[in-house]
């Protein structure tokens, strides 16, 4: 009698766990049907079968490196101070960004030809943007900040994100002082200018 396929939420959560392994050390041309069920011990046929194609992979890995970012700003406590608040949220997302390249590049880069995020995958980052935009809005309304909270927050992710960038491809200076200054210089000056 032939054994019954065990195509389980488990394994889907374990080939999701090699897919994000395999791109974080391999990067993303790495990530095959047959590299993938190398490396979660399991067939290429169940990769199929739990997620329909390699498109359907990276979805998944889209949806968990969104949801893993929006639970590292989420545990971010408010202080008295919004404006440190945003300094410090500003480094949790660096912090993410930096600790998993290759996942920011799936959820923000968009380096695989068989995935466009359709408006429900797009959605996956509304956490994020919403967790950014209270915190920009915190500040406005303490007089900290001033201007539409989107447009400032806009402005900051885009700050953020690029120094984050940066910084995961070694471009934003050779020692760690050097990039600890001009993270501060460049956050501080965007902070400033909105304070004015």
């Amino acid at each position: 009698m032939p054994k019954p396929k065990q195509r389980t939420p488990e394994l889907g959560e374990q080939v999701l766990a090699a897919a994000l392994r395999l791109v974080e050390r391999d990067g993303v041309t790495a990530l095959t049907a047959r590299g993938l069920a190398g490396e979660a011990g399991t067939s290429p046929p169940a990769v199929y079968e739990l997620f329909g194609d390699k498109a359907g992979v990276v979805r998944a890995m889209f949806f968990a490196g969104f949801a893993q970012l929006g639970a590292a700003l989420a545990q971010l406590p408010e202080s008295e101070d919004p404006v440190e608040d945003l300094v410090a949220l500003a480094q949790a997302y660096r912090g993410f960004v930096v600790a998993h390249p290759a996942l920011a590049a799936v959820m923000f880069s968009r380096p695989f030809a068989s995935f466009d995020p359709a408006p429900e995958e797009a959605a996956a980052g509304a956490a994020v943007r919403e967790r950014i935009v209270a915190a920009v809005r915190l500040a406005i309304a303490a007089g900290r900040l001033h201007g539409d909270p989107t447009d400032v927050a806009h402005a900051y992710v885009a700050l953020v994100h690029g120094l984050a960038a940066a910084e995961s491809a070694r471009r934003l200076g050779g020692s760690a002082a050097a990039v600890e200054r001009r993270w501060d210089v460049a956050l501080r000056a965007l902070l400033r200018g909105f304070a004015a």
